[in-house]
């Protein structure tokens, strides 16, 4: 029985959770201290060892240039990517770029891929679950944002391999948090799933029959969550400083980490309380040797002038996704807030105006993702479990045309698993291979869409122009990763396939990444001394 126990693991940018389903019921595992929320930070220390979680989280500002976080960000990425850029312009650790044009991150002597980086997060979670349960875990359902393209999903999937898992299956957090909402209620439902992370916003309208769970549309963006809300505080106070002292204070890293912390304890505070008292002691000297303080008052009134833009931004997305599912708001029936910022006044609010119903109490927003993957996980090893689920490809599958455009193949928010078969003609005579590009994305423009890779097939007969027929079959699997595969029709022979231009990693990569694992020591952990704010 004990090799048949597999967890669920809630991936976060800010946070990670695992759970796993005993006895029928789902329970959240808490490590020795009985913390539950686990800061997805990594922090490398100078006698080689590695910190990882709330302890590591510490490490921000006292070593910052060798403390990870918010890496999910990075996940999936090319190195020349709006978002890669962005991290670089703010994060205090090195981030370099790396064969095919990925992104790595560079701390003292050692470059790690950033599935190296989760996997040290993941690899934490299997040992909490293995210390809590008493045997070795090997198998684990992993969450995504639902809007997570094919490289992120499969960036993921690497590093559960490194963490040393067996990962069952990728599945997207909203479609996780409606299962634990769900779970033994045998509901009639349509439901929403709002959920704003520490990094990613994800919506997904779901239709709940009893222990049938139907994805009908998701909208995502990857790129806004709550660390933008703590950038919005950071921005107030460095420029106020600046204005009260002619120092800028976002010059110095050291400052900016303290700035950051300040902003983080703000938003909650504001929050909880309506008001925050931010106080960063002795965050720099003036040019006469004088140590200043950064004080100031945030109201609520203040911070939701700041973030409005913010708020408004996932309605957007809310938008597009009711417009794909073909229905308004008031054809919801229930409302999902999943998240931590979910707790802030204004989203609520906001979210209940926009609505026009209050959102499902008694759900905890940091712990449902992680619920709804270890039910899954249960499903998925017994052969006698009831629940169905029906996801959805939150991007179309698109393949490069001539002049830059790009021809649509398997449309965003068709039910998965799905494949779809494409023939292709030869173009010219004595032809020997056929290269076709592959994205994901909205736009007819290659160039506003993201690039999975240039897939380059041979092996067929050489024939006149037209002549042979190649055809080329495109599938999107349970996990939401793309495989694309290719036969001459003439023979039904299949031929070769390469890859070009991922960011992921390779197989030897993968294998390389387990060693270094396995040869990177833990540091001893501290007890803590605070419970970390969610």
């Amino acid at each position: 029985m004990a090799d048949e126990i597999a967890v669920g693991i809630d991936l976060g940018t800010s946070y990670t959770c695992v759970s796993v389903v005993q006895d029928g019921k789902p329970v959240v595992i808490p490590n020795e201290w009985g913390e539950t929320n686990h800061a997805s930070v990594v922090s490398l220390l100078e006698d080689g060892s590695v910190l990882i979680g709330n302890a590591a989280k510490k490490n921000i500002i006292t070593n910052a240039e060798c403390t990870v976080y918010s890496a999910k960000r990075l996940i999936g990425r090319y190195f020349f990517s709006d978002e890669v850029k962005k991290a670089q312009a703010v994060m205090p650790y090195k981030i370099v770029e790396g064969p095919n044009n990925a992104v790595r991150i560079q701390v003292r002597d050692k470059v790690l891929s950033l599935p190296e980086v989760s996997a040290l997060v993941l690899k934490e979670m299997k040992a909490i679950s293995e210390t809590y349960l008493g045997h070795p875990v090997k198998k684990a359902v992993v969450t995504v944002p639902a809007y997570f393209n094919d490289n992120q999903r499969q960036a993921t999937k690497d590093a559960g391999r490194i963490a040393g898992l067996d990962v069952l299956r990728i599945l997207n957090e909203p479609t996780a948090a409606a299962l634990a909402y769900g779970f033994g209620r045998q509901l009639a439902q349509r439901v929403v799933v709002y959920d704003l992370g520490g990094g990613t916003f994800d919506v997904s309208i779901l239709e709940i029959g009893k222990d049938v769970f139907e994805v009908l549309a998701t909208a995502g963006d990857t790129y806004l969550g709550g660390d933008d809300f703590d950038d919005r505080i950071m921005t107030w106070l460095a420029e106020d400083f600046l204005a009260k002292t002619r120092l800028d204070v976002r010059q110095n890293k050291f400052c900016l980490q303290m700035l950051k912390e300040a902003a983080e304890r703000a938003k909650i505070d504001v929050g909880q309380n309506g008001q925050a008292e931010i106080l960063c002691a002795g965050i720099c000297q003036d040019a006469s040797g004088n140590v200043l303080d950064l004080r100031q008052s945030l109201s609520t009134e203040s911070f939701n002038k700041m973030v409005m833009d913010l708020v408004q931004r996932t309605f957007k997305v809310c938008d597009e996704a009711l417009q794909s599912a073909r229905m308004t708001a008031a054809d919801i029936d229930a409302v999902i807030m999943v998240g931590g910022p979910t707790r802030l006044p204004i989203i609520r609010n906001s979210v209940r105006h926009y609505f026009q119903r209050e959102p499902m109490e008694g759900i905890n927003p940091d712990e449902a993702v992680s619920i709804g993957a270890a039910l899954q996980a249960r499903a998925l090893l017994d052969t006698k479990a009831q629940t169905f689920l029906v996801d959805v490809t939150p991007l179309s599958l698109r393949i490069g045309t001539v002049g830059g455009y790009t021809e649509k193949i398997i449309e965003k928010n068709t039910p998965v698993p799905i494949d779809k078969a494409k023939t292709f003609t030869t173009s010219r005579d004595g032809q020997d291979k056929v290269k076709i590009r592959v994205f994901q994305g909205e736009s007819n423009k290659a160039d506003e869409c993201e690039m999975l890779g240039e897939f380059e097939f041979a092996g067929f007969r050489i024939g006149y122009r037209g002549e042979v027929k190649i055809e080329v079959t495109f599938e999107i699997n349970t996990d939401g990763i793309v495989n694309v595969s290719a036969a001459d029709l003439e023979t039904g022979q299949k031929t070769s396939t390469t890859i070009s231009l991922s960011s992921g990693l390779s197989e030897s990569d993968i294998q390389k990444g387990i060693e270094a694992h396995n040869a990177m020591p833990l540091a001893d952990l501290p007890a803590p001394v605070e419970k970390s704010a969610p």
